[in-house]
């Protein structure tokens, strides 16, 4: 991990996200409980800028891990709409892509169209791609597969983008949550930066070294690293 040379792309992420104060560091609490000295707010985005630079980022992982070769996006309320709409915009303008995008509401709509479904209406077979901003205990993995396998018959979801992979254990001593998200629904899960990315970048920057002890005590409690 510390003899790593990070990819320009994943500098330019980082400091992107340090930039938009997305990727913070202090005292944080995770979803799972977890007591973590980093954290990672994709809702601090704001501007139309922001949006185009990290929808051109996820374009770039989509596109390399699976071109064209799937039917439609689908963005998690609440933080996972933006990223997905963000990300269908620069796959059309960057690459020519043009695929559709659609995401849940928390409660069901009872008047108008109704339904719990915005924007593109699934269709048997399809294949959808997941747009997330990252994974920790796999608990917001566990609450959108119901919603995508219950949107049309034989749908599959096999690939999951994220901006940082923690790189965190699951329920199982010794997995990491990505690894049994595999086992469990076959997803593979596609990340721009891991928190070993961040961990090295800050290292090589120099001025982190108290951020740098607390996050080498929560990887060694909680990271498991191939």
């Amino acid at each position: 991990m510390l003899d790593k040379k990070l990819e320009q792309s994943k500098i330019e992420f980082i400091e992107f996200m340090m930039e938009s104060d997305v990727l913070r560091f202090g005292k944080f609490v995770t979803k799972s409980g977890r007591n973590t000295p980093y954290f990672v707010n994709t809702g601090n985005y704001r501007t139309g800028k922001q949006i185009d630079t990290l929808g051109k980022f996820y374009a770039q992982l989509i596109k390399e891990n699976c071109g064209d070769n799937f039917d439609a996006m689908f963005g998690p309320a609440y933080k996972g709409i933006p990223l997905a709409v963000g990300a269908a915009g620069a796959l059309w303008r960057e690459y020519g892509i043009d695929k559709p995008y659609f995401f849940n509401r928390k409660e069901e709509k009872d008047h108008g169209e109704g339904g719990s479904l915005v924007g593109y209406k699934p269709q048997e077979g399809d294949r959808v791609i997941i747009i997330e901003d990252v994974i920790t205990a796999g608990t917001a993995v566990r609450e959108t597969m119901p919603i995508i396998r219950g949107a049309a018959k034989n749908i599959t979801a096999e690939d999951m983008f994220i901006s940082v992979n923690r790189c965190e254990v699951g329920k199982t001593p010794g997995k990491t949550t990505i690894t049994e998200v595999m086992e469990e629904f076959g997803i593979r899960v596609h990340s721009i930066v891991t928190v070993a990315d961040i961990y090295l970048y800050l290292k090589q920057a120099g001025g982190y070294e108290e951020v740098l002890k607390d996050m080498e005590a929560y990887m060694d409690q909680y990271c498991v690293f191939d």
